[in-house]
């Protein structure tokens, strides 16, 4: 995406041709000290539009925000608000709904796919419309995108706020994620046009991002209160007051800026994509109830797989690509990437899971799972002073390797915790990860800039943005299926010498109970079955979530290994050499 380098200094509806590189390290990125980078956004959405064109000549910056009348630093300061509230609004929705799961469960009586769902259905529209939403922005102008974006969220969150049903819940999620896209890229844009001195952008990222680590810490808490205290549905409902405001303060604070330059959008490479990754997602969440064989499973995999084919192909010979695939000849681009990829799939997924897990396996009230994920969010938060410290003595590839090797630990040591009679044990575990997970949040973003050429960063931030939530959707699914593998085969294991018990683990009580519907898991059961089921249910999701801890864990620690190596490799050509195909376009 092509930023304006002069949003301060001219009137609404201007343009923008000089690029201004962010970096989108994820919703909550700290800042780091070793190494002052502004935050990124793809070119075109994340990856999109704009990257593929020839680096244009930088035109003069505007005068720094320092050295501009008080009433040019007093817009652009409000800007910084609106834009930061606006991400603050994606970070808590995105966060928030993990811990109301097994309430949304009880509404509906859903399945434990309908509750993976509500996360994923979210993800996978995000992660696929992260790629074109930078160019519709560049193409129709940042404010008016954010200001749609805003609509499409007001109409989702009141769709899911009156959702009779889990379908439509999910749904609506899947709207709800495009609105968010839209909004994301809109708004990290607005930032760094209005910021684009090197010093003050840099307050304006550090404002941003204690923004972003304020709503990672609270959205547990918050969704668990209002959940508890005055129902689920109201975790939608109050985003449709916060949109209204937000839009106000959009059409007040923010002026339009859009790129002239800006090139179509790769619609065939978004559509391939965004279904490749859909189909892939169904397949794994619908494989544990109806089987890793069955003749749809085996379907969705096939069709997911080719048109990921497709996708690569599509890239390949498209003149303006989202992704140009030479970047991924380049060892060190891949190494980051898999860090980017083991951090999101090893760590962040774990606001999804956890909270599950506490209401599950310890039994807590929804406020009292939101209170047991603060070792994990604050250590995120804290981790990124760690990352800097250790960034300022380390090369890329050591810090890099320790942040996923602390993951790997603390998953290991959570899952050796996880039958615990105390909740307090289990914290040790999730502040270990948490650390890690904050020592990568920032350092894989720095990581992979290093990797690709200055016409290239757009691109490759927009690759990282999209491998993070990809990596999330996927890893709910993968994960999912190991737990659900594993505490079927924990219940049946405790009752084996009693047929009447082991009979009734069938696949509707086991869905209800992954889901943290208990009650509803042993409706209609015999009393003494149903006591009987009741009482080793927690002591079996323990087990399949402590499995789905160790998965996670070892491949935390192998990519470490593959990531220190692939990471700390000299440099190929293909960091500096465009592809082929873009010298055949003249790029």
């Amino acid at each position: 995406m092509n930023f304006c380098s002069n949003d301060t200094q001219q009137p609404p509806s201007l343009t923008c041709r000089s690029p201004v590189r962010i970096m989108v390290s994820g919703m909550h990125d700290a800042p780091s000290r070793s190494a002052p980078m502004e935050p990124v956004l793809p070119a075109s959405g994340p990856p999109a539009a704009s990257t593929s064109v020839r680096s244009p000549v930088p035109a003069p910056l505007a005068a720094p925000c320092a050295d501009a009348p008080p009433a040019h630093r007093s817009a652009a300061r409000h800007a910084l608000a609106t834009a930061s509230a606006v991400c603050s609004l994606i970070v808590l929705d995105t966060n928030v709904v993990a811990v109301s799961l097994p309430s949304i469960a009880r509404t509906f009586h859903a399945s434990f796919a309908d509750i993976e769902w509500v996360v994923s259905a979210y993800m996978t529209a995000f992660a696929a419309c992260l790629l074109p939403a930078g160019g519709l922005a560049d193409r129709a102008g940042r404010k008016r995108v954010l200001l749609a974006g805003l609509a499409v969220f007001f109409v989702a969150s009141l769709g899911c706020g009156l959702a009779p049903s889990a379908a439509s819940l999910n749904v609506a999620r899947a709207v709800k994620g495009v609105g968010a896209a839209m909004l994301l890229t809109s708004a990290l844009a607005v930032i760094a046009n209005r910021f684009p001195d090197g010093r003050d952008r840099a307050r304006a990222w550090a404002v941003w991002g204690m923004c972003m680590g304020i709503a990672t810490t609270i959205a547990p808490l918050a969704g668990g209160a209002i959940a508890q205290w005055i129902g689920w549905r109201w975790i939608f409902l109050l985003n449709l007051p916060v949109c209204i405001a937000l839009a106000a303060a959009v059409c007040a604070t923010i002026d339009d800026s859009r790129d002239p330059h800006a090139k179509r959008i790769d619609a065939p490479g978004s559509v391939l994509f965004g279904s490749a990754l859909a189909l892939g997602i169904w397949a794994l969440i619908d494989a544990p109830p109806h089987g890793w064989a069955a003749p749809g499973t085996l379907a969705r995999f096939a069709a997911s797989a080719a048109l990921f084919v497709a996708f690569a192909a599509a890239e390949r010979w498209q003149r303006r690509p989202m992704i140009d695939l030479a970047l991924f000849r380049e060892p060190r681009f891949v190494g980051a990437l898999l860090a980017m990829f083991g951090y999101a799939a090893c760590a962040q997924v774990m606001m999804t899971f956890l909270p599950l897990y506490l209401q599950i396996g310890f039994g807590m009230s929804a406020i009292a799972a939101g209170l047991g994920m603060l070792p994990f969010a604050l250590a995120m938060i804290v981790g990124p002073s760690l990352g800097a410290a250790l960034s300022a003595r380390a090369p890329a590839a050591t810090v890099l390797g320790c942040g996923l090797a602390l993951i790997g630990i603390g998953d290991f040591v959570t899952a050796a915790l996880a039958g615990a009679s105390h909740d307090g044990l289990v914290a040790l575990g999730m502040l270990v990860t948490g650390c890690g997970a904050g020592i990568l949040n920032g350092d894989t973003q720095k990581a992979i800039m290093a990797c690709v050429p200055p016409e290239r960063t757009g691109m490759a931030s927009g690759i990282s943005t999209t491998t993070r939530f990809s990596a999330i959707v996927t890893s709910v699914g993968v994960l999912g299926a190991v737990l659900a593998a594993r505490t079927h085969a924990a219940l049946a294991e405790r009752v084996a010498h009693a047929p009447e018990l082991l009979g009734a683990l069938d696949p509707r009580f086991m869905s209800s109970l992954l889901a943290g519907d208990l009650a509803q898991a042993i409706r209609g059961l015999p009393p003494q079955t149903g006591a009987a089921l009741a009482q080793i249910a927690p002591a079996g999701f323990a087990s399949g979530f402590a499995l789905a801890l160790c998965v996670s864990g070892a491949f935390a620690l192998a990519a470490a290994v593959a990531v220190r190596l692939l990471v700390g490799a000299k440099p190929g050509r293909a960091a500096g050499a465009r592809s082929m195909r873009g010298k055949r376009s003249g790029r």
